[in-house]
């Protein structure tokens, strides 16, 4: 256990999420991963749970100049609109009384709360069976209070409210985002001949798609096509550890593998079935996310329902975005992202993440990913300037 609590706590500080997170896990025995006084309370909640480990951090800038403006805006609930809040989070409760009572209140209905007291902010997420849904959850939650930020910054700019407190708080956070990647990491040379070099390729890619910050805990999707074969990431797997965890799908439907595979499955087989790429490679690139949600016109009757409904054609330069929910209901992005990628770089799905394409290997489609994402970061600040 305290080799898996480690591996989290590194994880955390990689990310920039946290500079000293507190974690624990339960084994024979509640095991920490370091002493701290606000133990005390926190194996209270534990004990209040049907949980197996807790995490427990003050986030690291720009995280914490982020959680106490918009803990300050939405003093008892934050509510984002990314499609990780609307699947996964539901929403993040606020509360101010860092004690058992008023923390297990809240964690007993959503994965992760904030304590802001002061000017004290701590993100307290759980797991029920393993450090690694607490970490997701920590993870889910600092993402989307990032693209909630700065969405908002950008409506309020275009209608002309923003407050002194929120310019503050604006000049802070993009004082300290890290600058942007220019140069893509050399990927194994395709087109692929083996399950063994798709095995390979797939874990590599997974993995630098993680380390160059475009996807968020394990969120995001993978997939190579090998003659009549899929091979994709499965669900839940962390984009950086995908050995063991991808899913040889044939197209006809000859195998029960895709039960386990990722839930963006069928519109993937729909890309392969109509076009001549690959190589597909989902991610969720923040900037990518927070323009997709962004839109002028106020006055929409699918205001709200943007994710399922907008009927607009909108485009950042040459890629379109879409809307579509996760998976195959019948407003899942299986119905409009195949249709839109044909002939295109990538897709973005409003809310959810960039989708990128390639003919022969990884390398293209990460190079897209990395570009169009780049592209995005630059076309939020253009706005930002003109509005």
């Amino acid at each position: 256990m305290e080799k898996l609590l480690k591996k989290y706590a590194l994880k955390l500080i990689a990310a920039g999420l946290a500079e000293n997170p507190l974690i624990c896990g339960l084994d024979d025995e509640v095991v920490w991963s370091r002493a701290d006084d606000d133990i005390q309370v926190l194996e209270q909640v534990l004990a209040g749970m049907n949980i197996n480990s807790l995490i427990c951090i003050e986030p690291a800038d720009p995280y914490l100049t982020i959680f106490r403006f918009l803990c300050d805006r939405y003093p008892e609930t934050i509510t984002p609109e990314d499609c990780e809040t609307r699947t996964f989070l539901h929403d993040v409760p606020v509360i101010s009384n860092f004690s058992a009572a008023a923390i297990l209140t809240h964690l007993r209905r959503r994965k992760s709360i904030v304590v802001a007291s002061g000017k004290s902010i701590r993100l307290i997420t759980f797991g029920a069976v393993s450090p690694e849904q607490a970490f997701v959850s920590l993870s889910s939650v600092c993402f989307s209070a990032f693209v909630l930020f700065f969405t908002d910054y950008l409506a309020d700019r275009r209608q002309g409210v923003v407050t002194e407190e929120q310019q503050r708080a604006f000049d802070r956070v993009t004082a300290q985002l890290s600058p942007p990647h220019r140069t893509t990491p050399a990927l194994e040379a395709g087109p692929f001949r083996s399950a063994e070099q798709v095995h390979r390729a797939i874990i590599e890619a997974g993995r630098f798609t993680v380390d160059y910050g475009l996807v968020d805990s394990y969120f995001g999707n993978i997939s190579y096509r090998l003659d009549q074969t899929i091979y994709i990431s499965q669900t839940g797997s962390s984009l950086d550890e995908l050995a063991g965890c991808i899913d040889p799908c044939p197209l006809d439907d000859s195998s029960c593998a895709g039960i386990t595979a990722s839930s963006e499955l069928v519109a993937h087989e729909e890309i392969y079935r109509n076009t001549a790429n690959r190589a597909i490679l989902h991610g969720h690139p923040k900037f990518a996310v927070i323009l997709s949600m962004d839109c002028s016109d106020f006055d929409c009757i699918n205001r709200g329902r943007c994710h399922i409904k907008c009927s607009k054609e909108r485009l950042i330069e040459d890629i379109p975005i879409v809307p579509g929910e996760v998976g195959t209901g019948p407003t899942g992005l299986c119905h409009t992202l195949p249709p839109a990628i044909q002939g295109r770089r990538g897709v973005i799905v409003w809310g959810h993440g960039l989708f990128t394409v390639a003919t022969v290997d990884f390398n293209e489609a990460f190079k897209q990913l990395l570009e169009i994402e780049n592209m995005c970061r630059e076309e939020y600040f253009a706005r930002v300037r003109h509005c």
